[in-house]
């Protein structure tokens, strides 16, 4: 095995893993040698081993098996005396012990900076902004502008594939982009505790502490993991409370809002609200159908022989309403068989295919219970909406059932008819079209419509 193979096979996982991955995870990988099978190679530190071999592992034998060479298992060995050498050089020999020793935790020290690599698709770029996320799209940018610190935390909240995570990611490659002077450090809540416990056994707590409090921008992910971790809250709690003291910026998300995360200790509780506090709303209609059109514009560019038929997209908006993730890992998955099965997506295709999501985010909604909620909302007796006054306070909080009860329940329109009061079809039909002309262009109604499906698919 020659180091130009080696050379080449990098050059490999340049292009499979991205920029940033590579320079942070594959470039301080070192190839020592190749024998029976085992292919060793030299790492600044035990945890870039671990995460190297844990996240890239099969990919890297892959691409040795791929270049002729058997490959069957991998080791990391931490090179310490190649670091020591390498961070003496030239002067290693005029240099005492103590200052080599120096010169290996530096070179430690700057491998446990690096944080959890970044997703390059998590850009502002590709942040498809609505009304629900405007606000968290706007403070991420002023954030991501590296001036002056206005707010302290930035804490970002909200379900599962609302945008949290990007918008950090999004925040980390801006900083890094226009403000290459700072240092950043983004992690997740589980590495922040991670790192603290293999300080605390390692016995370096000093290291830990000036490792965090030597950042400029500190970006935790999902704080909610280390409620009911005891130490690793204290530590936080003082991490925090330092760098506030020395007006360094720090950007925290989690799943629900600072006062309602179980176990967390009040004094945090207390920290993270005295920022700005901005919650991620469940996404709109508009929002879910304009992530679906951009996600659209990259696959097109890898399957440019598909076709994509009239509606699909405003179906899919419609029924997968509660995750961003599984919205957009549908559309994947819709792409990817029609590319295989050589057929143009249509709504066939894509109710046979995606089967399984739309069954599982489909919640059984009754016709009285979507009644009644309209009812509610209009501040109208049920009995009123589906009796026979035809006066406008009554007759447009009926159409809006009518088109609910279209939208979210499986009963046909003479069904729907008997439901409210045994009116024909042909009246439910046109209260649906009504409707749906309003949608596109009266704001209230377009208003109404999302939070009424909101609070009944909840």
């Amino acid at each position: 095995m020659t180091d130009d193979k080696w050379g080449d096979i990098r050059q490999d996982l340049l292009k499979t893993v991205g920029q940033n991955n590579f320079k942070t995870w594959i470039e301080p990988v070192a190839f020592a040698n190749l024998q029976d099978g085992v292919a060793t190679f030299h790492v600044p530190t035990n945890f870039i081993g671990n995460y190297v071999s844990q996240n890239y592992g099969d990919l890297i034998m892959h691409q040795f098996n791929q270049a002729g060479e058997n490959v069957q298992r991998m080791q990391f060995k931490v090179a310490a005396q190649k670091a020591q050498r390498a961070a003496a050089a030239p002067k290693a020999a005029t240099r005492s012990k103590s200052n080599t020793a120096k010169a290996e935790s530096a070179v430690q020290s700057e491998a446990e900076m690096t944080g959890a690599p970044l997703d390059p698709r998590f850009t502002f770029d590709s942040f498809v902004v609505g009304k629900p996320n405007e606000l968290a799209n706007a403070a991420a940018r002023r954030v991501a502008e590296g001036g002056p610190v206005t707010f302290n935390p930035l804490f970002l909240y909200g379900g599962v594939g609302l945008g949290k995570t990007h918008l950090m990611h999004a925040i980390a490659w801006e900083l890094q982009a226009h403000r290459p002077d700072l240092n950043v450090l983004y992690l997740s809540a589980e590495q922040f505790m991670y790192r603290f416990v293999q300080a605390l056994r390692d016995r370096k707590m000093m290291d830990f502490k000036e490792l965090f409090r030597s950042v400029d921008v500190l970006m935790v992910d999902d704080v909610q993991f280390i409620a009911g971790k005891d130490s690793t809250q204290e530590e936080f709690f003082h991490t925090f409370n330092a760098l506030v003291d020395q007006n360094k910026q720090i950007i925290i998300s989690a799943d629900r809002a600072p006062g309602e995360i179980k176990d967390l200790e009040d004094r945090i509780k207390s920290r993270l609200q005295c920022g700005l506090v901005v919650d991620l709303h469940p996404t709109d209609y508009e929002l879910r159908l304009g992530i679906l059109q951009n996600k659209v514009e990259t696959y097109r560019q890898q399957y440019p022989e598909l076709q994509l038929a009239d509606g699909v997209l405003e179906f899919l908006a419609h029924r997968i309403s509660t995750n961003v993730r599984v919205l957009e890992g549908a559309l994947t998955r819709l792409f990817a068989f029609a590319s295989l099965v050589g057929r143009e997506i249509t709504m066939e295709l894509t109710q046979d295919c995606l089967s399984d999501v739309l069954r599982a985010s489909e919640r059984k909604v009754s016709v009285e219970e979507i009644q009644r909620k309209v009812a509610d909302h209009y501040n109208i007796r049920l009995s009123d909406m589906i009796g026979p006054k035809r006066v406008r306070t009554f007759a447009r909080p009926r159409q809006v059932a009518m088109y609910l009860c279209k939208q979210l329940t499986s009963r046909s329109l003479p069904e729907i008819g008997r439901r409210f009061g045994g009116r024909d079809h042909t009246t439910v039909m046109h209260g649906v079209r009504r409707i749906e002309e309003l949608r596109n262009s009266d704001g209230q109604i377009a208003e109404d419509l999302e939070m009424l499906r909101r609070a009944l698919e909840a």
